[in-house]
C-alpha cells in the first residue's frame, strides 16, 4: 500500500471520497439550506421546526439496512451488482425527488414539499447505507482507515455545497434554481457508481434463501439486534440506562437550536450571502479545528476526562447566540457566535464518537454502535421539532436560554458517567 499522502491517490480512495460527497449533499437540503427556503417563503417556524422530524430517516436506517444488505434491486443489480445497484437506484431517487421539490411552492403547497422533502430523507438515508457497505467491503482492514478519512473529506466538502453554495445561489437566483442545481450535483455520485467496481466481498447475513421467511427474519433479529442488547447488558447491567440516557442527552442542545439557526440569521437581518460566508464557509473551518482539538484531547486526557468540557460547551455556546439577538445584525458578533459554537460542535462531535466507540464490543462493533448512534439522535430530533413553537411564545432571547438549559442533563450526567466510565469499559485508568 502506498504510503503517506499518496495513499488518497489510489483510485479505489479516490471513488469513496467522490461517493462521500454523494453522500454529503442530500443532508442540508432536508434541513438547515430548507429551513431557509422555508422562512422566506413566509412558512410559521412552528411548521419549519417540525421538518427536523426528516431527520429520522437517517435515525432510523438500522430498521430497513438489512433489505439493502441482502437483497438486490431488479435489473441494476443484474447489471451493476448488488452494492451499485441500491447506490445508483437511491442516488436517481435523491436526485428526482430534489427536482420536483424545486418545482413546489412551500406556501401554498407545503403537504406535498413535506413528502417530497421525506423521500429526499428515505433516499439519502438508504445511500449511506449502501455506500458504508461498499467502503468497508472494498479494501482490506489496514486501508479502512484512509477509505474513512477520504470519505470524510468528500462529505464535509459536499455539506459546503449544499449548505453555503445554496446560499449563494439562493442570494442571486432564487430557491427553486437552487434545488435544480442541486438536484443536478448528484450526478457525480451517478458517474461515479459507474465508473467503480462492484467489491468482491459481498456476503449475505442470516439463513439460506431456502429457509422460511419466518426462520430468516427470527435469525436476523436475534443475532442482530437482540444479542447486542443482551451483550450490553451482560457488560454494563444497570448502568445501560444511565449510558442510553446520557448518550440521548448529549446532543439536545445542539439540535434545539440548530434548525432555527438560519431562520434566526435571517430574521435579525444577516443576509444570505453573509450567512454562507460567516456561518458556513468559515464555520466549516472552525468545525475542522474543534474536531482536531478534540482529537487532541482524547489522545492526552482519555475520553472520561472530555466528557464534561464537551457537554459543557456544547451548552454554553448557545448563550453567543442569545447576545447575538441583543445586539443585532452585525457581521463581527456574528463570526464570534459562529467561532464559539462551531468550535463546540467539533469538539464535542469528536469526543463522542469516542465515547460511544469505546462502549462497543468487538464482536457487534458496527450492531451496537448503529444502536448507540440512534439513541445519540432519537431525542434531540423529536424535540427539535417543537423548537419552532418555544421560539414563538418566548421569542430569540428566551429559546437561545431555553436551548442552553437543554444542556444541563447531559452536563450533570457526564460527571458521573465519566467516573464510572473506567468500570464500564474495563479501563481502570478511563
Amino acid at each position: 500500500m502506498p504510503g503517506g499522502w499518496r495513499a488518497y491517490l489510489q483510485k479505489r480512495v479516490l471513488v469513496i471520497f467522490f461517493l462521500g460527497a454523494s453522500s454529503g449533499l442530500p443532508f442540508p437540503l432536508v434541513y438547515s439550506t430548507l429551513s431557509a427556503w422555508l422562512e422566506e417563503a413566509g412558512v410559521e417556524r412552528a411548521t419549519i421546526s417540525t421538518f427536523a422530524w426528516l431527520g429520522f430517516a437517517y435515525s432510523l436506517k438500522f430498521v430497513w439496512a438489512p433489505i439493502v444488505d441482502s437483497r438486490a434491486v431488479p435489473f441494476l443489480s443484474r447489471w451493476l451488482g448488488r452494492r451499485r445497484g441500491w447506490m445508483l437506484l437511491s442516488q436517481l431517487a435523491i436526485g428526482a425527488a430534489l427536482w420536483f421539490l424545486a418545482g413546489l411552492d412551500p406556501a401554498r403547497e407545503i403537504q406535498a414539499f413535506a413528502l417530497l422533502a421525506l423521500a429526499v430523507a428515505f433516499a439519502s438515508a438508504t445511500q449511506d447505507i449502501v455506500i458504508d457497505a461498499y467502503r468497508i467491503e472494498s479494501a482490506e482492514d489496514r486501508l479502512q482507515g484512509v477509505l474513512a478519512a477520504a470519505y470524510q473529506y468528500g462529505y464535509r466538502l459536499s455539506l459546503l455545497v449544499s449548505m453555503a453554495g445554496a446560499l449563494y445561489l439562493a442570494e442571486f437566483s432564487d430557491w427553486h434554481t437552487t434545488y435544480r442545481i442541486m438536484a443536478g450535483c448528484m450526478a457525480l455520485g451517478v458517474i461515479t457508481t459507474f465508473l467503480c467496481r462492484e467489491p468482491a466481498a459481498n456476503q449475505r447475513f442470516g439463513l439460506a434463501d431456502d429457509q422460511p421467511l419466518g426462520a430468516r427474519m427470527a435469525f436476523w433479529f436475534n443475532h442482530a439486534v437482540a444479542e447486542p442488547f443482551r451483550d450490553f447488558y451482560r457488560r454494563f447491567g444497570k448502568a445501560l440506562f444511565l449510558v442510553l440516557l446520557f448518550v440521548s442527552f448529549y446532543r439536545v442542545s445542539d439540535y434545539v437550536l440548530g434548525i432555527l439557526a438560519n431562520p434566526f440569521y435571517l430574521d435579525l437581518g444577516y443576509s444570505k450571502s453573509m450567512v454562507a460566508t460567516i456561518a458556513k464557509v468559515y464555520g466549516a473551518w472552525i468545525t475542522l479545528l474543534g474536531v482536531g482539538l478534540g482529537g487532541w484531547a482524547v489522545m492526552r486526557l482519555g475520553v472520561a476526562r472530555c466528557l464534561v468540557v464537551a457537554t459543557t460547551l456544547i451548552a454554553s455556546t448557545n448563550l453567543f447566540f442569545a447576545a447575538n439577538a441583543l445586539i443585532g445584525a452585525e457581521p463581527w458578533m456574528l463570526a464570534v457566535t459562529i467561532s464559539a459554537d462551531n468550535l463546540a460542535q467539533g469538539f464535542g462531535g469528536t469526543v463522542l464518537i469516542a465515547y460511544l466507540s469505546s462502549l462497543t464490543n468487538r464482536d457487534f462493533t458496527a450492531t451496537q454502535y448503529a444502536l448507540l448512534s440512534s439513541f445519540m439522535v432519537l431525542l434531540p430530533k423529536f424535540l427539535a421539532g417543537f423548537s419552532g413553537d418555544v421560539q414563538m411564545a418566548i421569542g430569540w432571547l428566551g429559546f437561545f436560554l431555553y436551548a442552553c438549559a437543554m444542556g444541563i442533563p447531559a452536563i450533570v450526567l457526564s460527571v458521573y458517567m465519566a467516573r464510572i466510565h473506567g468500570r464500564l469499559v474495563g479501563d481502570p485508568s478511563g
